[in-house]
């Protein structure tokens, strides 16, 4: 019984450092790719169409709606101690630290990232890779580090947008609905929200853009098994993105804040 206990821990143990191990070659294999070749800038462009401004919508209606939703939970909880003056910050710092770079990053994996990784999960069982490779096309140059470079690079850019809707949401909520001084709500945030907050969020949004792109990629490169393999590979690389962006959320709020 201790001896099966042992075995199954062991196993699931070697399991984990073959996926991380995996993981982490093949970002070194792009990371060396980047710096000793020649970037593609005509895919890298096509990339940034694809995941940002096909990705525009989403983003803004997640800004709009979520700074929406902060003012009124923020109005509930200020209004029983008479801080309705502080709602504007609270949105502001809210958006601009933590909401806009964290949703805009989970909808991008959702639709960009999920594409992604099908499309060269795609390619993979449909030998497309194999055929470049026949034609002596470095994979990675080809495929992998324009979509890695696009993210990382349009995903501030987003998350932007989404700072300043959500920003916009929270103040047409506060003043036409919940009816508050509108000048207020601007003075205040001007007073407590600071550059670094603006700056440090976008930083943040490069990372996940980084992760959803590095693991969609490598999703889909080692996809197999038909079309069952691709489904699994994308459903997989949305979760794995999605949890790895809040964990990575957590250590970039404690280095930069």
């Amino acid at each position: 019984m201790i001896i099966a206990f042992v075995d199954f821990i062991g196993a699931k143990a070697i399991m984990a450092c073959n996926v991380i191990g995996g993981f982490t070659l093949f970002f070194l294999q792009a990371f060396a790719t980047f710096f000793s070749t020649r970037l593609r800038l005509r895919k890298v462009f096509t990339q940034m169409e694809s995941i940002g401004v096909n990705s525009l919508l989403i983003s803004m209606l997640t800004g709009i709606f979520g700074g929406a939703v902060l003012t009124f939970q923020s109005y509930i909880g200020f209004k029983r101690f008479g801080g309705e003056e502080f709602i504007g910050p609270v949105v502001a710092l809210s958006m601009t630290r933590e909401l806009a770079p964290v949703l805009t990053g989970l909808m991008v994996t959702g639709r960009a990232g999920s594409a992604m990784t099908a499309e060269i999960g795609t390619m993979r069982i449909t030998e497309q890779i194999d055929a470049l490779r026949t034609l002596r096309i470095n994979i990675f140059q080809y495929l992998i580090v324009p979509r890695m470079v696009a993210s990382t690079i349009i995903l501030p850019f987003l998350t932007l947008f989404t700072m300043i809707l959500g920003v916009i949401g929270g103040y047409f909520i506060a003043t036409i609905v919940l009816e508050l001084n509108g000048e207020e709500f601007i003075s205040s945030i001007r007073k407590y929200v600071e550059l670094s907050d603006i700056t440090n969020g976008l930083i943040k949004s490069g990372f996940f853009g980084l992760i959803l792109s590095w693991i969609g990629s490598y999703k889909g490169f080692y996809a197999a098994d038909g079309a069952q393999g691709v489904g699994i590979a994308t459903t997989k690389s949305v979760v794995i993105s999605s949890v790895m962006i809040l964990i990575a959320n957590y250590f970039l709020t404690a280095i930069l804040f």
